[in-house]
């Protein structure tokens, strides 16, 4: 297989003049590129000839999938599976919840990244947002700290809402003691003043 003749692996200093001369091939910003070298992977072949390489810049927890070149084309569908693989490894490496990219290149689309909505787009890191459109996008895991964010929110409002029942309980329980009381006093003046109605009319009416 041609793929076995290649191998990819992070970019190195060493690396920095053949990854020239292949950007300057593709009018990338080569010098800008060159100062975030080690953001790149690299294919090359058995030889250690340079055969292509894409970059993956890191920003809250999200990466970058930014100026896939190859020094021949035609190799590219053979090494695209190799560089996203690495691709992958790297960002579970280092905890990456999304992918983004602007490659137009169909593989991209069937690695699994789509188009960007609305929605999507609001998680997009803010050194990216300068230009919000041709975005794709794929998540790769839930935010585990937002989730677990969420259900402390959640549990704090359940234990205030547990405390706010047991108050309007013992509430509720003072006020039936209170009604309790005020039956049983007015049962009392009621009783009281039968009593003394009755009292008073047999001495009235007595022999």
């Amino acid at each position: 297989m041609i793929a076995s003749n290649y191998r990819v692996r992070r970019a190195t200093l060493d690396d920095v003049r053949a990854l020239l001369a292949l950007w300057q091939s593709m009018d990338f910003p080569a010098q800008a590129l060159a100062k975030r070298v080690t953001e790149f992977q690299i294919a090359e072949r058995i030889d250690g000839a340079l055969a292509g390489a894409i970059g993956l810049e890191i920003a809250e927890r999200q990466g970058r999938v930014h100026s896939e070149a190859f020094t021949d084309f035609a190799l590219a569908e053979y090494l695209r599976p190799l560089l996203w693989e690495r691709i992958q490894t790297v960002a579970a490496n280092h905890g990456l919840l999304r992918l983004w990219s602007r490659e137009q290149a169909p593989f991209w689309r069937h690695c699994g990244l789509v188009k960007a909505d609305s929605e999507a787009l609001e998680n997009l890191p803010s050194a990216w947002r300068e230009n919000r459109f041709g975005w794709t996008t794929v998540k790769l895991r839930e935010d585990l700290d937002s989730i677990l964010a969420t259900e402390h929110r959640f549990a704090l409002f359940m234990a205030a809402e547990k405390e706010r029942t047991k108050r309007l309980l013992r509430r509720a329980a003072i006020l039936k003691w209170l009604a309790i009381l005020a039956a049983a006093a007015v049962f009392i003046v009621a009783t009281g003043a039968a009593f003394y109605l009755i009292r008073r009319n047999s001495m009235l009416h007595g022999p």
